[in-house]
C-alpha cells in the first residue's frame, strides 16, 4: 500500500508542472543549432580532397572526382550509405571548405534499403530546404563576414 500512495504521490506533483509532450506528426520539434541530422552537401565547395572519406568510421561516404582544364578537382560523385551512417558529425568536422554539413532533418524511415543511399543531388536538395527553413543560419563566405565586421 505504502509503495501505491509513493507513486501516486510522484503523479501528483507532476501534474500542475508545465507539459512538454508535441503532436508530432503536426507540430514539428524546434532543434539546436548543432543538432547531427542527415548531412547537408553544397557541390561548388567541394574540393575532391577525399577527408570526408578517410575520417568516417563506418566507411558510409564515397566520392570522386576529376580535373577540369585549369587544373582545379570537380566533384563528379558523391554517395552516403545512410544505412550504416551513425551521424558522428566527424566528416563535418574536416571539411577544409565546410560543404558537407549537419542538418535538422531525421525522418529517413523507409520499405527498402536501397533508398537509404543518397547521392549528392539529394543531399544538395536538403541544403536547399534546410537554407528555406532557417535563413540566419546559412553560412557566410568569409569576404562577406569580413565586409559586415567593418
Amino acid at each position: 500500500m505504502f509503495g501505491f500512495l509513493k507513486g501516486l504521490g510522484v503523479t501528483l506533483r507532476q501534474l500542475p508542472k508545465k507539459k512538454i509532450t508535441l503532436q508530432y506528426p503536426d507540430v514539428r520539434p524546434e532543434w539546436p543549432e548543432r543538432f547531427r541530422g542527415v548531412h547537408r552537401f553544397i557541390p561548388e565547395l567541394c574540393i575532391v580532397c577525399n577527408q570526408c572519406a578517410r575520417i568516417c568510421p563506418t566507411s558510409c561516404i564515397s566520392l570522386s572526382g576529376t580535373r577540369d582544364p585549369n587544373k582545379k578537382m570537380r566533384i563528379d560523385t558523391y554517395d552516403i550509405n545512410f544505412d550504416i551512417c551513425i551521424l558522428c558529425g566527424l566528416c563535418t568536422e574536416v571539411c577544409p571548405t565546410e560543404s558537407v554539413l549537419m542538418s535538422d532533418t531525421f525522418e529517413l524511415a523507409t520499405y527498402s534499403r536501397d533508398n537509404l543511399y543518397l547521392d549528392m543531388h539529394w543531399l544538395y536538395e536538403n541544403e536547399l530546404q534546410y537554407e528555406q527553413r532557417y535563413p540566419e543560419r546559412v553560412p557566410q563566405p568569409a569576404g562577406e563576414a569580413k565586409e559586415e565586421d567593418a
